[in-house]
């Protein structure tokens, strides 16, 4: 079965095809030089340059795969969550074709698309033997831990009841006067840095009166402590920002707390969950030092850890088409959504 995958929920524009859930072709373009000047996405800015870059990338994946429009069976596309205006660009190419070709069309969860992005690549993905399984999803705007007893079997069991890892690492960035995005650049500015010179908060480390949350509070997050303590620190020590050598310990250990808190919330959830394997997706596990101590979390506990590779973290349409194929294979039928769903949340097959 060939498919043609469509993901504009946010600030990239992507099609890939997938043949029985292998890739074939991921073509992605990155809006990342618009939105930098801003610190940050602007919808505006974002859906006008999916209208204008959609279809030439549409193409250049159907030529990448060597198919054209009659060898594909069906399309998937993103419809939540994800920014409104984004979506509905993806959202109407996709209808639009799938009418136009008389093809089903497969309207697909964002975040769905990177939990299965860890078991997909060159080949058809396999997902025996992984489940019950533990992902660590560290995508845009979300982090979460979700526990999967079988494949698309969905339980939230930890959340951050504040910011995301991502959104405190474009916070911190911009404090640091590094640039946008932040995890590549704090990532390549800490490199020669001590990330034990500053003991910055993990968040939720003391325990306060109550707890409002249906979530267990030892498998939460929260980051908007660790970037107020960044901006105290910063306010107290001016110094730092024009002393190359102690920003670089500022951004290491920045860095190194964002990292251990997502780090230590996995183990802590292994400990609890019965888990044949666990994995991390959505583009935070590019992070070098989380995939680290992923890695030796992995050893240390003999639970496989699964990553997608590069080109799967970030948001990409072969996520997209390949979880579709995914669902497809397990016997669900084609569903188009009547519209766009930007705060759709993961629901159980």
């Amino acid at each position: 079965m060939i498919l043609l995958g469509i993901e504009t929920s946010c600030d990239e524009t992507a099609a890939a095809v997938v043949e029985n859930g292998a890739v074939k072709s991921n073509v992605i373009y990155s809006q990342i030089a618009k939105h930098a000047p801003y610190g940050g996405v602007v919808p505006e800015i974002a859906c006008r340059d999916h209208v204008r870059k959609l279809p030439g990338i549409i193409n250049e994946a159907l030529a990448d795969a060597g198919v054209c429009f009659d060898d594909l069976d069906g399309l998937a596309v993103t419809y939540g969550p994800g920014l409104a205006s984004s979506l509905l660009i993806g959202y109407s190419a996709a209808r639009a074709l799938s009418q136009r070709l008389n093809k089903p069309l497969m309207g697909m969860n964002h975040h769905e698309g990177h939990i299965y992005s860890v078991f997909l690549g060159d080949e058809p993905p396999v997902l025996g033997g992984a489940f019950p399984m533990l992902t660590l999803m560290v995508s845009g705007g979300d982090t979460r831990l979700v526990y999967m007893k079988q494949p698309g079997h969905y339980e939230v069991i930890g959340q951050t009841i504040d910011d995301a890892a991502g959104e405190a690492l474009d916070k911190g960035a911009t404090l640091l006067g590094l640039g946008y995005p932040g995890g590549p650049v704090i990532q390549k500015f800490a490199e020669g840095g001590n990330p034990n010179a500053i003991r910055f908060p993990r968040g939720l480390d003391n325990r306060g009166k109550g707890w409002p949350y249906s979530v267990d509070r030892e498998l939460c997050f929260s980051f908007s402590g660790l970037k107020t303590s960044l901006l105290y620190h910063l306010q107290n020590h001016p110094d730092v920002m024009t002393d190359e050598e102690k920003k670089r310990d500022v951004v290491a250990s920045y860095q190194e707390a964002v990292a251990d808190a997502l780090a230590s919330r996995v183990e802590r959830a292994l400990r609890k969950y019965d888990c044949a394997a666990f994995a991390c997706a959505g583009g935070v596990s590019l992070n070098k030092p989380l995939r680290e101590k992923l890695a030796a979390l992995s050893e240390k506990t003999g639970i496989p850890l699964r990553l997608a590779s590069p080109r799967l973290c970030t948001d990409n349409a072969a996520m997209i088409a390949g979880a579709a194929a995914i669902k497809l294979q397990a016997g669900l039928p084609f569903v188009m959504p009547e519209d766009v769903s930007p705060n759709l949340r993961l629901e159980n097959w």
